[in-house]
Formats: structure tokens, sequence, C-alpha cells
């Protein structure tokens, strides 16, 4: 699959992989990528990431992923614009780390994991990817079914291309219930999607990104990065986020590719 002449829903986009990615596709022709994140900053970055290429193809969009008005919006929007959205990567997630059980030194009582910090990660890591996801197909399932077209034949070529952000956290990480958890789901809903989505011609896969230099791996901290992450990956530093935003479009682009990728820079968790 060619990114010319494609439009693109990214979310997250405002920092670290989602604007990496940007950035990636803009140098691989796409015509139109949607630009979505709640920060304020993204029309900065919007700018920028259109100064980089020296041409206007970023668009930004501020807003609440689990917002469903907003997500149709979005893509009714740049559809408008630019024509259907046929890439869609919601790269937008949180992280509400701790211990799933702790127990309180002086009190001695335990202190259960709180439920609404567990929920809140689940909204945005894993419901609002899926049905970004979804609205997609949808949409491309809708144009299909309006031009009389039923199942898709691999002489049509891909019609459109998901990819989720999972990460090695899926795996089971110290301290992430919440998170590793929804990247977990992820893996089953994409499962799941790549047998229902490719009936309109449109594949899904997930990548596993291992520690990455963003916002949200910085949080964590220099001492923590320097004793809990570096000392077991192969590579030796944080992966870049240019590297990650290279993997998805690969994913993206060729058509063989399926399933899972891990791009986990050769992390180990220590015994």
């Amino acid at each position: 699959m060619q990114f010319t002449n494609r439009v693109a829903v990214i979310t997250g986009g405002a920092s670290g992989i989602g604007r990496a990615l940007a950035s990636a596709m803009g140098t691989r022709d796409i015509a139109a990528v949607a630009l979505v994140d709640m920060s304020s900053n993204i029309v900065d970055v919007a700018a920028e990431i259109n100064a980089e290429a020296g041409r206007k193809f970023a668009v930004p969009f501020q807003g609440n992923t689990t917002d469903e008005d907003f997500r149709r919006s979005v893509f009714d929007a740049m559809a408008a614009e630019h024509g259907p959205v046929s890439l869609c990567v919601p790269a937008a997630g949180i992280t509400r780390d701790d211990l799933a059980v702790r127990v309180d030194k002086h009190s001695g009582k335990a202190r259960i994991y709180p439920q609404e910090e567990f929920k809140l990660v689940i909204d945005v890591n894993l419901i609002a990817p899926v049905y970004w996801a979804l609205e997609m197909i949808a949409r491309i399932a809708e144009d299909r079914a309006a031009k009389g077209l039923k199942r898709w034949q691999a002489d049509e070529e891909v019609q459109g291309s998901v990819v989720f952000i999972g990460s090695i956290s899926s795996q089971g990480n110290r301290g992430q219930i919440s998170y590793a958890s929804t990247k977990a789901g992820l893996e089953g809903a994409a499962a799941t999607i790549m047998k229902e989505a490719i009936f309109h011609g449109v594949r899904c896969g997930v990548i596993h990104p291992g520690f990455t230099d963003t916002p949200m791996v910085r949080a964590m901290g220099a001492d923590y990065v320097a004793k809990n992450i570096l000392p077991f990956t192969q590579l030796g530093r944080l992966i870049r986020p240019e590297e990650i935003a290279d993997a998805i479009c690969f994913m993206l682009a060729n058509s063989a590719v399926s399933g899972e990728l891990w791009v986990d820079a050769g992390w180990h968790a220590p015994a």
C-alpha cells in the first residue's frame, strides 16, 4: 500500500510516537493526517510538522478521544476536506501506575488499586482505540455497500489499515495492573478485528514498543530509567520515537504483514 493520496488519523499526536509518526508519514507523501490530542499544543505541533515537510498535510484536532461525538466529527471533517480516512493509528494512551495491592507499613491494612483509575485507563487505552479503528472500518464498509460491493477481493488491493499501539507490558509488568491489562486487551481486539475487517478489505495489526523516549517514559524519572530499564535493554538506550514510527509505517504499507510486531530493543524484565 502506498501512502500517496491516503488520508490518516493519528490520536495522541502532540508528542512521542504519534508526533513522530505524523512526521514520518509526511516524508512518505501522505495526502493528509488528522493529528488528534487533548493538548492545546496540538495546533503548534501540526504547524511544526507542516513546516518541516514544506507542505500542509497535518490537520490539528483538540479533544478527548473517549468522546464519541468528537471522534465522529474528526472523521467527518477529514472526509469532507480531504477524502475518506483509510489509515488509523490510535496512539493516545495514559498510565496510572501503582501496585495492585499495597500494604501500609504502619497500619498493616491493604489498599487495593483504585477501581476508578482502572476504568479510566481502560477507557483511554482500550475502548477508545478500538472505536477509532471501528469508526474508520465502518465508513469504508458503508462506502463499499453504497457501491454495491460485498466481500473484498484481493484484486481490489487493500482498502485500509489499522495499527494499535500495544506494549511489552502486555506480558505483565510490576506496578502496571491497569496499563498492562489494556495493552493485552488490544491484542484480543486486534485479533478479532483482523478476522472481521478483512471482509471490507481492512488490515489490522499491533505493534509492541519497548521503552521509548517519550514524555510517558521520561515521567518515570532518570534514576528509574537508568536503574530499571537501560541495564536490561540490549540496545543500551531508550528507543527513539522515530524508530517506532518507521516500524508502524512498515506495518501500514506492507500488505503481507499481519499480526503483531515486537519493537522492544531487546528488553527483558529482570528476574
